[in-house]
């Protein structure tokens, strides 16, 4: 079955280059860590300490690691960590979140057997942490074969993805043999996965790392720089339109012109994936408002217009504290929403689409408490009208934000602890002896 997996993935490596390279030449993506992507890693310097490699995909798992790795420096300060992502918004992060704490920040190999042995070899690893659920067959196949102990941290197994997994649950089951433990966010997440065939007596659940990490100081310096330049204040409240994606930003700008025209508000796009700054300048290009880009060098527009956009990484969570309202994207397209916890860590009143699947069990907390507002299922042409109708009916309720918030916050730090339960789970397989091989 390996055999199969191998050559499927190699045959579909082949018939997608044409849209690599012309993702590679267009937006630059995949250019970047190639080499690493093959295996070539500079060799890890650990001079005989553990090597402890933690893969985050993309942002969200690379901002919920930040417990995780805090905590491990803390517990355990002679391992050596390294960090891998996916994805190059995931790496820029990373580097950024991580340049203290890890010994080096790389791409995660392609999923053949020669580029994992060579990633290896490099880093030698004695452990290796898997945030969520990224499973590669060849990859952990490959650590079963060398005898390195891997576990799945924060995971989760969305209703989607358990179904299209029970398709291939031989298979799927083959793989999960090669993991050593299975810590879960939530009791669902960990049926699913012994329902898939990981061992109950490998499988536990920890809670969800994230609302330890939304809580993580953010900075009050980047915040109060940007309050400033841009004359962010309480009598123009800003709306902030976080992690979207297309055709949300036309939702958004349709729900912002409804409004604009009778009340004095601002607003703030941080679409979710740079390679979208370019698409989205163009929208805001068209809509006939005043706006800037966040990368710019300050100028006195900055002071007046209407929108801004977010084109950097990594400042989002600086800027939730000066949001009036927080819509968190990728929830009316149909991306399964991003996550809400670190806007909630500041108070902030929050609203999403309607489409939230991977992140179920912390909204159906939020949507059961109160401490949110969900839109129901709608069309794009019917969305800019409700959400423009919700951010209307928030603007004029300044009593109703504050009670979404206070109780969004509240929820954050009720549902706290994952990072102390997760360290706990893996304290005999962080301590392995394989090091010293």
């Amino acid at each position: 079955m390996y055999f199969v997996y191998s050559l499927l993935l190699t045959l579909g490596f082949l018939v997608l280059l044409p849209r690599f390279l012309f993702d590679a030449f267009r937006h630059g993506k995949y250019v970047a860590g190639f080499c690493e992507r093959l295996g070539s890693i500079s060799l890890i310097e650990s001079q005989g300490r553990p090597v402890v490699w933690i893969h985050c995909v993309s942002v969200g798992e690379s901002q919920a690691a930040r417990p995780l790795v805090r905590g491990i420096r803390q517990r355990l300060p002679d391992h050596v960590l390294v960090i891998s992502t996916t994805t190059l918004t995931g790496q820029n992060l990373a580097r950024e979140l991580f340049k203290s704490e890890a010994a080096k920040v790389f791409y995660f190999p392609f999923d053949w057997r020669w580029t994992v042995r060579r990633a290896l070899k490099a880093i030698n690893p004695s452990a290796v942490l898997i945030m969520e659920t990224e499973l590669w067959p060849g990859f952990l196949r490959e650590c079963h074969t060398q005898q390195i102990p891997v576990a799945i941290v924060n995971g989760r197994i969305s209703h989607q993805s358990f179904r299209r997994y029970k398709w291939i649950s031989g298979f799927v089951s083959r793989v999960l043999e090669c993991l050593s433990v299975g810590i879960m966010q939530t009791e669902a997440d960990a049926e699913r996965i012994r329902s898939l065939g990981l061992p109950s007596s490998k499988v536990f659940v920890s809670g969800n790392l994230k609302f330890d990490a939304g809580t993580m100081p953010s900075s009050n310096t980047l915040a109060g720089e940007l309050q400033q330049r841009f004359n962010i204040a309480v009598k123009a409240p800003l709306i902030l339109a976080a992690s979207t994606h297309a055709p949300e930003e036309l939702v958004i700008l349709e729900a912002f012109q409804r409004l604009r025209s009778s009340q004095k508000i601002r607003l703030l796009l941080a679409p979710r994936h740079p390679e979208r700054f370019a698409d989205v300048a163009s929208l805001l290009d068209s809509s006939g408002l005043t706006w800037t880009r966040r990368s710019n060098l300050a100028s006195p527009i900055d002071q007046t217009c209407d929108a801004i956009l977010l084109d950097t990484i990594g400042e989002l969570p600086a800027i939730y504290s000066l949001a009036a309202i927080v819509f968190v994207g990728g929830s009316i397209a149909n991306k399964g929403g991003h996550n809400i916890v670190e806007p909630a860590a500041v108070s902030a009143a929050i609203v999403t689409g309607a489409h939230t699947h991977n992140f179920d069990s912390i909204v159906t907390v939020f949507a059961e408490n109160q401490a949110m507002i969900q839109l129901p299922f709608l069309s794009e042409g019917q969305a800019g009208s409700a959400l423009g109708s919700v951010f209307r009916e928030l603007l004029a309720d300044k009593q109703r934000r504050r009670e979404l918030g206070q109780r969004a916050k509240h929820l954050v730090e009720q549902n706290q602890g994952a990072t102390e339960r997760t360290l706990d789970l893996l304290a005999s397989l962080l301590m392995s002896p394989r090091h010293n091989r």
